[in-house]
Formats: C-alpha cells, structure tokens, sequence
C-alpha cells in the first residue's frame, strides 16, 4: 500500500521547508519510497476524520497498510528502523543516532521553537523586551554544547544518519534570527544537509505544494 502523509494546504512558514512534514518527505527522499500526500485546510486539521488520524489536529500524520502514526520523529524513527539508509548497521552506532533523534527533538528544539515564536508573536508584549535575550541565551547555550560536539565532524555521529536529518531541520528554523552566525560549523553542517539531493527534492516538492496555494487564492487580475 502507498504511504500517504498529511502536509498544509497552505503552509504559514510560506514554503521555507519549516514545516514538519518537511521531516518526513526527506526522509522518504533519503530512503527511495514513493507517497502519496493529502493536503489539509486549517479547519480539516480539527475535523473528526483527521482527529482519528492524529489526536492533536496538527501535521503530519503517516499511514500505510493500516499503520497510522503522528509526530514526525515517531515517523522518521519507524521509516529508518524498517528501511535501510538511514540508520547504521552496528547496534551501538544505531543507539547513538537514535538519541540523536532525541537530542534535535526534545533538547534543541523546544528553546528554539519557544524563542522564535517570541519574535513572531510577542513583540508588541510588554514583558518581550526583558524576557527575549534570556531566551535567547537558552538557544546559544544549546548551539554552544551541539557546536563543541560536532566539532570538524562533517556529521553528529560517523556517516550521515536520521539524527542528523532531525538536527538540520530543527536547526534551519533559527534562519530568520542570527543565532547561528558565532557558529560556522553549524552553518556548514546545515548547509551539507540542505546539499543532499533528497532534501533539495523534499524542499521541491514542499514548496510546490505553496506556491499552487498561493496562485490559487490571487485575484483573477492578477493572474
């Protein structure tokens, strides 16, 4: 059966590749699968239909041969554990990238994601001025720790692996900041990992599905 997954009808990061199906289409890019993808509606995210699908009506959800999965890590970790490519081969190499998988996740990106959303969202608030350089601070502590550790390493861990996937895409939603300008080895690193050919395929294909959105809903004039 096709694997299909869920992405937005019309992404709000304006097909930057921010949004986290973008995650998942790498990783069917990096593994060779073909998918099928069904868009959603702002109001189809908090249908009952998709509800059953992924209980907290967001993207992306996953589904094949009656497998349903949400979350984009529990569905990159399940695609690299059944498919060769994207993790290694040697158990304890294998661990390793998997907590790397969990290092992007549930270290770097939740100060991340509480930081740039402080600068969309709240800088009209009264506490933004006083509250946004701590966090900040937090980012540039996470960034410090991942810089020291990749070091001159051209990956987190050995060859390039799923951790690594999860790592640039959650490191890519500081390039609206310049938060990684004191780290140019994180630069290069995200940079190789926007190199790879399956990633410029998933970032193809995500932005397609923006850009016909946005033709879509242009007055006929303008057309």
């Amino acid at each position: 059966m096709t694997i299909t997954i869920t992405a937005f009808e019309n992404a709000p990061d304006r097909g930057r590749g921010l949004a986290r199906d973008m995650r998942v289409r790498w990783a069917l890019e990096e593994l060779g699968l073909p998918y099928a993808t069904r868009l959603l509606s702002f109001d189809a995210l908090k249908a009952p239909d998709h509800l059953a699908f992924h209980p907290f009506g967001q993207i992306p959800s996953f589904e094949q041969d009656g497998l349903v999965l949400f979350e984009s890590g529990a569905i990159v970790l399940h695609l690299a554990r059944h498919h060769p490519g994207l993790l290694p081969d040697q158990g304890d190499a294998r661990a390793r990238a998997v907590a790397w998988i969990f290092a992007a996740l549930n270290t770097l990106e939740p100060p991340i994601v509480e930081c740039t959303m402080s600068l969309l969202f709240e800088r009209e608030r009264p506490w933004f001025a006083e509250r946004q350089p701590m966090l900040d601070q937090r980012v540039r502590d996470r960034l410090q720790q991942l810089s020291d550790r990749l070091g001159c390493d051209e990956w987190l861990d050995g060859s390039f692996s799923a951790g690594d996937l999860m790592m640039v895409t959650v490191l890519r939603r500081l390039g609206s900041t310049h938060l990684l300008d004191a780290f140019p080895n994180l630069l290069a690193y995200i940079a190789r990992g926007e190199a790879r050919p399956a990633y410029r395929q998933a970032f193809t294909d995500q932005l397609a599905v923006f850009e016909a959105a946005s033709s879509a809903t242009k007055p006929t004039a303008d057309r």
